[in-house]
């Protein structure tokens, strides 16, 4: 954001500055107006893109002898001082000038005089800007997959150490069966296996190259189009130079990806919030991650994953702008589309953020295995494999449910747990059942018996760690 103290600019150096588009206006641009329409206050953050996309059209305008070579050069060096100078903290960013590009374009001009004014040739702001977004995104998505990675990383190898602690599995927040601390870690990791795809495919779809599309109906000049989108490292160019300069739906796409990146970190950031308190106690957040109490001394809250759920909110809510500042404009390019900035940034700049705190806390996590296995003990969690016994000894399943709904209930009411219950308890609601039942009641034996593809046996739980590492190590 520019500073607060930044002089506005008055009506006369705004017609000055606007010397781009101004020989059809009469009369200046009135002052607050240009502050209103302006957008450098936040696209600045383009410059790269812009100074990268400029280079690249340049040395395409020479090559179809639009520039000579001297130009070209000239061009190139002013650009890349520029950017030095920007990278420097040495730009002076002006209002008047609206945006990064006309910006640019005047330092340029200033710099190297009326060649600067020829870069333009054979583009519109138009594309130059979906060019930019694009180019930006893209290094964004790179770097966002690296991240997610390196939290799954965090996430597996904890699964690894983990793979035969038990804890109570939930439905409906009520114990329902045994399972692995292991085993619910690899189940956020296939949360964000499909992140990490789905920024994947993102990027392949944003892969195109708008420049050259000028401002909705390509230009007259003999511009190659395929060798900007080259230079430029694009898959291809993109087909129709209408579609081309008002199409925000990477932008979309990727607010939509990152929205459900944000829910998947939100319900992992509920778990972490319930597990951390006194009624569970199954983990422990190391004191860097958390916050205390003004008034409570004894207070740990766990602000880091309260902060990751909140965040969600933006992050939807950004997706939601998008979508409806698109959803009544046609084609082409409409002022409108300067919307489209703040909301992208802002939920790249939060989901990178959620998932560098997550990297780090994730594989910190301590886990309370005695808790965990006292409350996994606790809900006749192992209700199930006594109805699936009772099935392989010939009762017809919703017999079996039955009978172990009364034993169940019996446990109620004695406060014990079926494993606690002898034999002969057990017996009263069944005959069927045998002295082998207590391989199968206890919590370890339950866990054990689920060795198969995706169950939560230790066994299993190891295998699927191996190849979930092995996933992360092919990409």
């Amino acid at each position: 954001m520019t500073d607060s103290r930044e002089k506005k600019p008055n009506s006369s150096n705004v017609a000055a500055a606007n010397q781009a588009w101004g020989g059809r206006f009469h009369e200046p641009v009135d002052a607050f107006v240009a502050r209103f329409t302006a957008s450098v206050q936040f696209d600045r953050r383009l410059y790269r893109e812009d100074i990268q996309g400029s280079i690249a059209h340049a040395q395409m305008l020479a090559e179809v002898d639009v520039l000579n070579v001297d130009e070209r050069d000239q061009i190139i060096a002013g650009l890349e001082y520029i950017e030095e100078q920007i990278s420097a903290g040495n730009f002076a960013w002006s209002v008047a000038r609206e945006d990064v590009h006309m910006n640019i374009e005047a330092a340029l001009t200033e710099r190297i005089g009326s060649v600067g004014k020829k870069l333009h040739t054979g583009r519109s702001r138009n594309d130059q800007v979906a060019t930019d977004i694009r180019l930006w995104l893209r290094h964004q998505i790179d770097d966002l997959t690296l991240l997610v990675g390196q939290l799954q990383r965090g996430i597996i190898i904890l699964a690894s150490q983990h793979h035969d602690t038990i804890m109570p599995g939930f439905t409906h927040l009520q114990t329902a069966q045994p399972v692995t601390f292991g085993h619910h870690l690899l189940a956020w990791n296939e949360m964000l296996e499909r992140d990490f795809s789905r920024l994947i495919d993102c990027r392949e779809r944003l892969n195109q190259c708008p420049l050259g599309s000028a401002a909705l109906a390509g230009t007259t000049y003999p511009i190659d189009r395929q060798s900007s989108a080259d230079k430029l490292g694009f898959a291809k160019p993109s087909e129709n130079s209408l579609d081309s300069v008002s199409d925000r739906d990477f932008a979309i796409e990727f607010c939509s990806a990152a929205s459900i990146l944000m829910t998947h970190l939100s319900r992992i950031s509920e778990e972490l919030i319930l597990w951390t308190s006194a009624q569970f106690n199954f983990i422990h957040l190391p004191d860097r991650f958390c916050t205390g109490s003004s008034i409570m001394p004894q207070k740990k809250n766990p602000d880091v994953p309260e902060l990751v759920r909140g965040k969600t909110a933006r992050v939807t809510g950004n997706l939601v702008a998008l979508l409806t500042l698109m959803k009544s404009q046609p084609l082409a390019y409409n002022k409108d589309n300067q919307e489209d900035k703040e909301p992208l940034f802002d939920s790249v700049d939060t989901l990178a953020d959620c998932l560098r705190a997550f990297a780090d806390m994730i594989p910190a996590i301590v886990a309370n295995k005695d808790a965990m296995y006292s409350a996994a003990k606790a809900g006749f969690s192992t209700a199930t494999d006594l109805a699936d016994y009772l099935v392989g000894r010939g009762i017809a399943f919703r017999d079996a449910h039955e009978i172990v709904g009364k034993s169940v209930a019996y446990g109620v009411e004695k406060a014990r747990d079926l494993s606690d219950m002898s034999l002969g308890e057990l017996q009263q609601f069944s005959s069927e059942i045998n002295i082998d039942i207590f391989d199968v009641l206890t919590l370890e034996g339950s866990v054990a018996a689920r060795s198969h593809l995706g169950g939560t046996a230790p066994d299993a739980v190891k295998a699927a760690a191996v190849r979930a590492l092995a996933r992360l190590e092919q990409r």
